[in-house]
This record gives structure tokens, C-alpha cells and sequence, in this order.
């Protein structure tokens, strides 16, 4: 039996797919027969970054709090990969991305007298994580082959591991008319191009709940409201487990169409629940596990080519069973022993 400290950093008031990560990865190493616990480190944002990765490097994980050795480490998420560990796995979930991927689109939003603030904020972070991922880490994953697309350095080898679904009881009720989409309300998850997609004429009448919370919740409300989709669109919501189950076990199918996403958990717990997922060309990992035609559709990201493909599940039950049985067998694909194996050194 080996300790093992599962290590992440996380903003507070934030449950992200990282944390679903990080826990479900402490349950199948303890279930391996490990001594496994989560440690949750700072993840200061803007003009605290440095701060940040001072107190993810300061920070002990070599001892237990009754002084017994931490055989290894598993770190997952900026800044967490600063902590210092002689066998550190990092299976990364992602980096910054403001200074990476998101650079363009966030440096647009950046006031004049702080540009070059940020710019050289930017070199030094990329310098920090090249040293860290570089010659402080043990072994390097990526979470999705997305993810190590954008690490900007030829000759840093990272192979992608992508994580199972959560641990949860799924099941199979029906394949009822509407349409599922859960996640956070943010601008990267395109909730706006779902709503639009549903006002389009291909979509008359199409039934959906889109569930979760965050900054944009109001405006995706009003934005249902002024379509005129507020007796066929409902907003439940933060939802517990057993209403998520709930759903994914009767909808449809389940809709996910965010811009260049890490990985998204939505698609292999829709799949764990044979589901069909609905998904975008440029949606990042989702469109690498869903196989267009095979286990859900995969389309340009407009609102006419979303609508068409709600429209062909909707009116095509045996379609949407098929295909998410198809995806079934992906999720069956993906289990914790055996990325425990993978993870440990």
C-alpha cells in the first residue's frame, strides 16, 4: 500500500471538473488498496498568480500530518503542479488559460496602462510552467488531447489519459422527447448558441432543460425569454445527484456544445448513462470522444446546423438508443483500476 496525495488547486466557491476529478481519483485509489487524500492548494487569479504558485511550491507534501512519508505525488491543475515531490505524475487538466489558449480574447479586455503587465505577466508564467512541467514533474498526462495541443512546447512529452466517468449509479429509464445540457453558465460554454439554436424553425417545438448556474444564468433567462422559448425551455438550476441521474436517464439526448473545452465530463457521463451527445466541431474534448453518426453528432457550431441535429433525435427514438448505446461501450472503455494503473509510478 502506497500514500498518496492527490493535489489541486482550487478558487474558492468553485466546483469544477477538476475537484470531480480529484475526488473520484482519491475513491479508486483507495479502493485500489492505497492510503490516498486530497490536498487543495491557493489558485490566486489575476495580479496574485505569483503568490499563487509561491504557495503551491512552498507547500509540504512529503509528510503526512502524523509524520509518515507521502509515497507519491498526482498534481492536476494550475498551479498545483508547483508542489515539489521526488515521484510527481501530473495528469493535467489545464494551465491558465487566459495566457495560453484564451490569450487573445483576454488581452482585448485588458486596459492600455496594463497590457504590458499582463504580457510579461504572461512570459513568466509560460516560463514557470515549462520549468515545472519540464524538470519537476515525474511523468506528464494530459486530460484530453486538447489540452496538450496547446502546450506550446515541441519538446515536452505529455500523453493524453482521459478520465472516466464520476463513480455514480446510471441508469437507463426511457429515451423521453427532450433535450438535457448541464453545466456551468459561463461565455465558453455556449448556453447563448444552444438557446438560439432551439429558437430555430427545425426546432418548433423541441423540449430542453438546461441546468447549472454562474455569471450568465440571468442573461441565458432573459435571452430564452425574448425568443419566446419560456414554455418549452426550463432553467432548474444547480441539481443534486439524484436529479442528475434523473435526467440523464430519460432525456433524449444530451447537448453540449462549448468552445475548445478541456474535456467536459458531461460526455462520458452521458455516455455512462447511454446517451447520445450533441456536440460541436470546435468544442475541444467532446468532439474527440464523440463519434459523429456513431455515438452522438458532432456539427458546425450555428444555430441552424444545432437545430437539425435536435431535430434528427428528437424525431428518431430507435436513432438516439442506438447511438447511445454505442456510446455506452466508450464509457465502459474508460474505468478508474485502470487509470490508477497508469498513474502510479
Amino acid at each position: 500500500m502506497s500514500t498518496i496525495a492527490v493535489v489541486t488547486s482550487s478558487p474558492p466557491f468553485v466546483e469544477g471538473g477538476h475537484l470531480v476529478i480529484a475526488r473520484s481519483l482519491v475513491q479508486a485509489l483507495q479502493q485500489a488498496g492505497h492510503d490516498a487524500d486530497l490536498v487543495l492548494t491557493p489558485a490566486n487569479r489575476f495580479t496574485r498568480q505569483g503568490s499563487a504558485y509561491l504557495a503551491n511550491w512552498l507547500t509540504d507534501v512529503g509528510r503526512t500530518s502524523d509524520d509518515r512519508p507521502v509515497d507519491q505525488v498526482i498534481s492536476l491543475r494550475f498551479p498545483s503542479y508547483a508542489v515539489r515531490h521526488p515521484r510527481h505524475v501530473c495528469w493535467l487538466n489545464h494551465t491558465m488559460r487566459e495566457y495560453y489558449d484564451l490569450w487573445d480574447r483576454f488581452s482585448d479586455s485588458i486596459p492600455r496602462r496594463a497590457w504590458l503587465r499582463e504580457r510579461v505577466r504572461k512570459r513568466l508564467i509560460h516560463g514557470a510552467d515549462h520549468y515545472l512541467l519540464a524538470r519537476k514533474v515525474t511523468r506528464l498526462f494530459t486530460i484530453s488531447e486538447t489540452v496538450r495541443r496547446r502546450l506550446p512546447w515541441p519538446g515536452l512529452h505529455a500523453s493524453v489519459l482521459y478520465p472516466p466517468p464520476p463513480p455514480r449509479d446510471y441508469r437507463v429509464d426511457d429515451y423521453e422527447p427532450y433535450l438535457f445540457s448541464v453545466s456551468r453558465f459561463t461565455p465558453l460554454k455556449r448556453l447563448d448558441l444552444v438557446v438560439e439554436a432551439l429558437a430555430q424553425p427545425d426546432a418548433r417545438g423541441i423540449r430542453a432543460v438546461l441546468a447549472g448556474d454562474g455569471e450568465q444564468r440571468a442573461e441565458i433567462a432573459a435571452l430564452v425569454s425574448a425568443r419566446g422559448l419560456s414554455d418549452r425551455v426550463t432553467l432548474p438550476g444547480r441539481l443534486n445527484d439524484a436529479e442528475l441521474l434523473g435526467h440523464l436517464a430519460r432525456c433524449r439526448a444530451v447537448v453540449f456544445a462549448p468552445q475548445d473545452e478541456d474535456y467536459g465530463f458531461v460526455t462520458v457521463e452521458a455516455f455512462a448513462a447511454s446517451r447520445p451527445v450533441i456536440t460541436c466541431r470546435d468544442s475541444g474534448g467532446p468532439a474527440e470522444l464523440v463519434r459523429h453518426e456513431e455515438s452522438g453528432l458532432v456539427v458546425d457550431p450555428t444555430p441552424t446546423d444545432l437545430a437539425r441535429a435536435f431535430r434528427r433525435l428528437i424525431d428518431d427514438r430507435d436513432l438516439a438508443a442506438r447511438l447511445g448505446t454505442a456510446g455506452r461501450l466508450v464509457a465502459d472503455g474508460l474505468t478508474w483500476p485502470a487509470t490508477v494503473k497508469r498513474l502510479l509510478l
